[in-house]
C-alpha cells in the first residue's frame, strides 16, 4: 500500500481474475455460491473515528468471518509498521493472527478492506484453493474476496486525486470493477450505492462494460453485427482471428467452437451447427448460440 505511489489502471491480470473465477466456481458449486448472494452490508463493517482501535478491529473481522462462512474462526488483529497493508498467520485455527500496517490507526475507514482480503486467504486455506505463485495467489484472492460479496470494500477504498494516491489489492481499480459487475450479473445486486470513494464508481462502470462485452462475443445468440460477421468469416476459413474469444478445432463429429461462458469463464466446446442452446457444465447456465 501506499499514499503517493501511482496506481496502474486497465486489465493486465485479467486471465488470471477469469481463471479464479472458473476455480471458484469449480470449488463451491452454483449451489455454493449462492451462499454469498448478498453482500457485507456497509454498517456490518464501518468503523468510525471514535470506535475503539482494537475492539471496532475485532468487531468488523468478526462480521467479515460470518459472512464468508468460515467456521470458528477468531481472528486476533494486532498493528504494527510493515510494507504491506496487512498479514494473515495461516495456520490451522481455530485462532488467526492478522497484522494491520501502523498507518491504518489514522485510516480506519479501510481497515474492513484490509480484513476483507486477510480473511479470504483464510477461506482461501481451508478450501484448499490456491494458485502457484505469490502473484497469482494474491489475484486469485482479490477475485474471491469480490466475487463472495466482500471485494467492494477494496475497490471503495481506490482513492486518487492531483496529489496522491491509495488503493488496496493486487487487482487495478477496473478489475475490481469487472468481478464485482460479474458478481451482479449472477445474483442480481447493485453494488454502487455503497461506494464512498469518488474513484470507485467510474472504475465499477469501466469494469461493468467489459462484463458486458463478455456476454456479447460470438458465437453467442447476443454478439453484435460486426461481431457475427467476423465470426462468419473466421468460421469459413475455420481458423480464429488474433484475439478473438473463440477458437475452432476438429472434432470427432466435424468442427467444434470453443469459447468462454460469460458467467464462469470456463472454456465450452460444441460442434459448429447452427443455433442451439448450451448449458455451461461448471455454473449451469444456459447459453443461446449461434455456432
Amino acid at each position: 500500500m501506499g499514499a503517493s505511489s501511482p496506481v496502474v489502471h486497465g486489465y493486465p491480470h485479467l486471465a488470471t481474475v477469469r481463471a479464479a473465477i472458473t476455480a471458484l466456481h469449480k470449488r463451491l458449486s452454483y449451489e455454493g455460491l449462492r451462499a454469498y448472494a448478498t453482500s457485507v452490508l456497509p454498517v456490518d463493517v464501518a468503523f468510525a473515528d471514535h470506535d475503539d482501535l482494537h475492539l471496532g478491529a475485532q468487531r468488523v473481522a468478526g462480521a467479515l468471518v460470518r459472512h464468508l462462512r468460515l467456521p470458528e474462526a477468531r481472528m486476533i488483529v494486532g498493528y504494527r509498521e510493515m510494507q504491506h497493508a496487512a498479514s494473515v498467520e495461516l495456520a490451522a485455527g481455530p485462532e488467526y493472527f492478522i497484522e494491520l500496517n501502523d498507518r491504518f490507526r489514522t485510516h480506519r475507514r479501510d481497515i474492513g478492506a484490509a480484513l476483507a482480503h486477510e480473511i479470504t486467504h483464510v477461506l482461501l486455506h481451508r478450501l484448499d484453493l490456491t494458485f502457484p505463485g505469490t502473484r497469482d495467489n494474491e489475484i486469485l484472492t482479490d477475485t474471491v474476496t469480490t466475487y463472495l460479496g466482500a471485494g467492494w470494500l477494496l475497490l471503495d477504498a481506490f482513492r486518487e486525486d492531483g496529489v496522491s494516491s491509495q488503493k488496496l489489492g493486487y487487482l487495478t481499480p477496473e478489475e475490481f470493477g469487472y468481478v464485482l459487475a460479474k458478481r451482479a450479473e449472477l445474483f442480481g445486486e447493485d453494488p454502487s450505492p455503497w461506494f464512498t470513494s469518488p474513484q470507485a464508481y467510474p472504475a465499477y462502470t469501466a469494469g461493468a462494460a467489459l462484463a458486458r462485452r463478455d456476454a456479447r462475443q460470438p458465437p453467442l445468440a447476443a454478439a453484435g453485427w460486426a461481431g457475427r460477421r467476423r465470426y462468419e468469416k473466421d468460421r469459413r476459413h475455420t481458423r480464429a482471428a488474433p484475439g478473438a474469444p473463440y477458437a475452432f478445432e476438429p472434432g470427432p463429429s466435424g468442427l467444434r467452437v470453443s469459447f468462454p461462458c460469460p458467467t464462469c469463464c470456463q472454456r465450452i466446446r460444441v460442434g459448429v451447427r447452427g443455433v442451439v442452446r448450451v448449458r455451461c457444465g461448471v455454473c449451469g447456465t444456459l447459453l443461446p448460440c449461434d455456432t
